[in-house]
């Protein structure tokens, strides 16, 4: 459950990031019309595609939060936090690394 949770996530991020960069901005075109996008008003009509990509951004950033807080809820559940499981990793022993013996390397011979 938490692994599909947490690409959901991932997922709904990469898209929200896209989306916001696709859209126009004050100047107009956004990143959508450096790569040929400006044929984007053909395809969404006459006001082009800056109303379908604002109410994409607002059901993306809703799901952002809803995945957001959900992962937190499960956290909380779980009665652990990031803290704890970073100072385990730190108080954990290590396993010594096993010895292996140099063979022994002949000197070499005098050369007069």
């Amino acid at each position: 459950m938490n692994g599909l949770l947490l690409t959901l996530h991932v997922i709904v991020s990469l898209l929200l990031i896209g989306v916001i960069l696709l859209q126009p901005g004050s100047k107009g075109g956004g990143l959508g019309a450096t790569f040929g996008g400006g044929g984007a008003n053909s395809a969404f009509g006459a006001r082009g595609a800056a109303p379908f990509l604002a109410k994409f951004t607002y059901y993306l950033a809703a799901g952002f939060m809803v995945t957001s807080l959900v992962i937190e809820v499960l956290v909380v559940k779980a009665n652990r936090s990031v803290l704890d499981r970073a100072a385990a990793v730190k108080t954990a022993p290590a396993k010594p690394a096993p010895v292996v013996p140099m063979p022994a390397i002949p000197a070499a011979p005098d050369k007069k």
